[in-house]
């Protein structure tokens, strides 16, 4: 459907529709797949090349790509007790961003923590501000658990072999998200009145975020040799954490003739969406359950999908 988030994606890919359904989806995978830093900062910088600047997974790709960067200068420094481990991490972490931009350009949804960000990515009434944290929470809250887990599992190591490393990423983090915050928000932009925004960004944080996220892992280490309920604990994180990200992203401003507001909801992501030539998403972001097909994106760890 031409206009649709999945075609903007799609076209940052090099135009992949043209080439076929099995041609998009290799095209897809191959923009998934990054086997260095320096060839994540590279597929970043690929998917934001194609996306027009206002677009919500634009905002929360510049500024993913900034982090990257930013650990990238970082593993040679001495910052890092274990410089390996930390670029492995950022590795692995990076590639479930790259397979949920990978899955809507191929027609597929992504988890479902990253949909409202998708869903709503044109929205007019979102200030860009909310993209980035609905990136940042879909990706820190859900996808960090799930890759330290996984980094774990590949090194042989237990996670508390790496937490130091995890927690000197804070600062930088920290400062790259300051740094963000004050970009995104030039006064003269809030929405009139600032007072929803303000108490928006007061509610969130990364440092929260990120102390939240080693609690997930932790969780899913102890359920390791429990492969049902450690799938079951991955799903409940992946849709509370798709609720999150519709709170985040609650239209704050007008909306064409429509009004946004607090109380707009899914109502008018759903209309708001039609009216932009979106399709809105097949399920509720917290639908604990996941729908067919979507057992491949929870890829939980290396634990068996079904």
């Amino acid at each position: 459907m031409p206009g649709t988030a999945v075609d903007r994606t799609t076209a940052a890919l090099g135009q992949a529709s043209a080439l076929g359904t099995a041609a998009a989806l290799g095209q897809a995978s191959a923009l998934a797949r990054a086997a260095t830093v320096g060839q994540v900062v590279g597929r970043l910088r690929e998917i934001g090349a194609g996306l027009p600047p206002a677009d919500g997974v634009a905002v929360f790709n510049r500024l993913y790509l900034t982090v990257t960067e930013a650990v990238r200068d970082r593993l040679g420094g001495g910052c890092f007790a274990d410089p390996s481990a930390v670029a492995e991490l950022d590795v692995v972490f990076a590639g479930r961003y790259l397979r949920a931009v990978a899955a809507d350009a191929a027609g597929q949804r992504p988890p479902a923590c990253w949909r409202p960000l998708f869903a709503l990515r044109a929205h007019p009434g979102v200030h860009p501000v909310q993209f980035a944290l609905a990136g940042m929470a879909a990706h820190i809250q859900h996808d960090l658990p799930l890759a330290v887990v996984d980094t774990c599992r590949r090194r042989r190591c237990a996670p508390a072999d790496i937490e130091a490393d995890y927690h000197r990423i804070n600062g930088v983090l920290a400062e790259v998200e300051a740094a963000a915050r004050e970009q995104l928000l030039p006064g003269a932009d809030l929405p009139e009145p600032a007072e929803p925004l303000t108490h928006l960004l007061g509610a969130w944080s990364v440092e929260a975020a990120r102390e939240g996220a080693w609690d997930a892992v932790e969780a899913l280490w102890e359920l390791r040799h429990l492969p049902s309920a450690a799938r079951t604990f991955a799903t409940a994180l992946d849709g509370s954490v798709g609720l999150l990200g519709r709170a985040l992203l609650l239209p704050l401003g007008p909306c064409g003739e429509r009004d946004c507001g607090p109380g707009g909801g899914q109502d008018c992501e759903r209309d708001c969406g039609r009216a932009a030539g979106r399709e809105a998403p097949a399920t509720d972001a917290g639908t604990a359950r996941p729908a067919a097909g979507d057992q491949a994106q929870l890829e939980c760890s290396g634990l068996p999908s079904a």
